[in-house]
């Protein structure tokens, strides 16, 4: 079982009207779907999925129940209002936990503000990465430790603690750089700051005629 749940409910009748109505009403409109499975279309308290997905995201294993029956699944995709504050749509993707699954992780960098090299500039090249494992195998997270890391030293998808487990294959090569570190380059900060004496206005001063 995972440890993070949901509970949602099923909706009747489709179209523009329908799912309007069920936003005024504080619910988020959805589907569930899965491998050979039909569609269900469902809709879930505004605030409780909130608090999922602000927890959960796209790559941690929920429980969702339905008419009390309950299946892991994951949040595959959820639509914003472009410019509200307001959760249009969410997918939910039923697993086989028998099966593999293929999805994306973000990789956070932890220890940015206690980086040793400095002057630098630490770059992020992958924020993201795709893996296929089953779900009971699917990581929390996957957080990489760069206060250590210099200019020689960028860190590769070969450092990432997953790497080595024989349970998840990750779906991009070894040698791809994660983050690297970099020198601040010079500014010609003596050209910015001189100032001719000449195109300084004296105020006060009046010019003769």
């Amino acid at each position: 079982m995972a440890a993070i749940k949901i509970q949602v409910e099923k909706r009747a009748g489709l179209g523009k009207n329908k799912v309007d109505k069920i936003r005024e009403e504080n619910f988020v409109p959805g589907v569930i779907y899965g491998k050979d499975e039909e569609t269900e279309h469902i809709k879930v308290e505004r605030r409780m999925f909130e608090k999922v997905y602000k927890s959960a995201g796209t790559s941690t294993l929920i429980d969702l129940e339905l008419e009390g029956k309950t299946a892991p699944v994951l949040i595959k995709e959820v639509q914003m209002h472009p410019f509200k504050n307001q959760y249009l749509h969410v997918d939910f993707q039923k697993l086989n936990m028998n099966e593999t699954v293929k999805l994306t992780i973000p990789i956070t960098l932890i220890g940015r503000d206690n980086i040793k090299l400095q002057p630098s500039i630490l770059m992020q090249q992958l924020d993201e990465i795709e893996i296929e494992c089953l779900p009971k195998d699917i990581p929390q997270s996957i957080e990489v430790e760069v206060s250590d890391i210099t200019f020689d030293t960028p860190i590769f998808v070969s450092d990432l603690e997953i790497f080595n487990n024989e349970n998840i294959t990750i779906l991009r090569e070894a040698d791809d750089v994660i983050a690297s570190l970099a020198a601040p380059t010079e500014e010609a900060e003596e050209e910015e700051e001189t100032v001719e004496a000449d195109d300084v206005p004296v105020v006060g001063e009046e010019s003769e005629e």
